[in-house]
């Protein structure tokens, strides 16, 4: 079988053009992703064909769940179906079916030296408990909730683009933040019935700059997350801590999300192909 890995900020993916194959896509995502044993990846994409849009992306985290939606996946999705002929190079923006919605991606670059990047439209944020989902009843939304976590207060916002979010901002450097041992106690936390994407922050630059790290559901730390900078964004904009534009910046690189408090999020981020391969099976 054969796979490309690619990454978005460092969030990476092996890729997969799964037109007419039939496989178990769960338990291949766990063993590629290995990142001893595999290719080493935070999970698997795979490109499908799509009844109501150009391309349709199905993605698998690294312990072989489902995952509705993936920002910085979706950006090299597009390159990897322009290079394998999937969707034809002249089209933009393309439009690609997800579980969390139809989703328009522009691509960006340079005439000539191919698609570098990509600006997304993320679709809008889902606020309502219910719908993210949190376990909290008769709340509008949730700003500025307070949660315990192993002994650890802190001041949570939820956001769901598609996937659930739990975005902390704090003022203690998120890079000394013991983010692998509290990052799956918030995961699995019983506020939290589909599990939840954990982002810490740092607000810099008067709200310019959101210095964050994430530890995404089913995949651990990560480099990067698109959905989670839209998160991040987004919080930040309810909290009074951010204007309408801020650049995310993430262990992997930075990302810009715009949101000006309604409609739709826009996120804008660099595309990069590491190699391809061929997988047996």
């Amino acid at each position: 079988m054969q796979f490309t890995k690619m990454h978005g900020a460092g969030n990476d993916y092996v890729y997969v053009d799964a037109r007419g194959q039939d496989r178990d896509w769960p338990a291949l995502s766990v063993a590629m992703s290995d990142r001893h044993l595999g290719v080493g990846s935070d999970g698997l994409i795979l490109a499908l064909p799509s009844e109501k849009a150009d391309l349709r992306m199905r993605m698998f985290n690294a312990d072989g769940s489902e995952g509705e939606m993936c920002g910085n996946g979706i950006r090299c999705l597009v390159r990897f179906a322009f290079d394998n002929g999937i969707v034809p190079a002249e089209v933009s923006p393309v439009r690609v079916e997800t579980m969390a919605g139809v989703l328009d991606v522009t691509p960006l670059g340079d005439e000539g030296d191919g698609m570098s990047g990509a600006r997304v439209l993320m679709g809008e944020p889902r606020l309502i408990p219910a719908e993210i989902p949190v376990a909290l009843d008769g709340m509008d939304v949730v700003i500025d909730e307070p949660l315990e976590v192993a002994g650890h207060s802190f001041r949570m916002t939820c956001v769901s683009m598609g996937n659930p979010h739990a975005v902390v901002f704090m003022d203690e450097p998120v890079d000394e933040f013991p983010l692998t041992e509290l990052g799956p106690k918030v995961e699995h936390h019983p506020l939290f019935p589909a599990r939840v994407n954990f982002e810490i922050v740092n607000v810099l630059d008067g709200g310019k700059v959101l210095k964050t790290r994430v530890w995404e559901r089913g995949s651990g730390i990560t480099m990067a997350c698109g959905t989670g900078a839209c998160a991040v964004q987004v919080a930040a904009r309810l909290n009074g801590l951010a204007g309408d534009r801020a650049t995310i910046a993430l262990p992997g690189g930075e990302l810009t999300v715009e949101w000006p408090g309604e409609g739709e999020v826009v996120m804008e981020g660099p595309v990069a192909s590491v190699f391809e391969g061929e997988w047996e099976v």
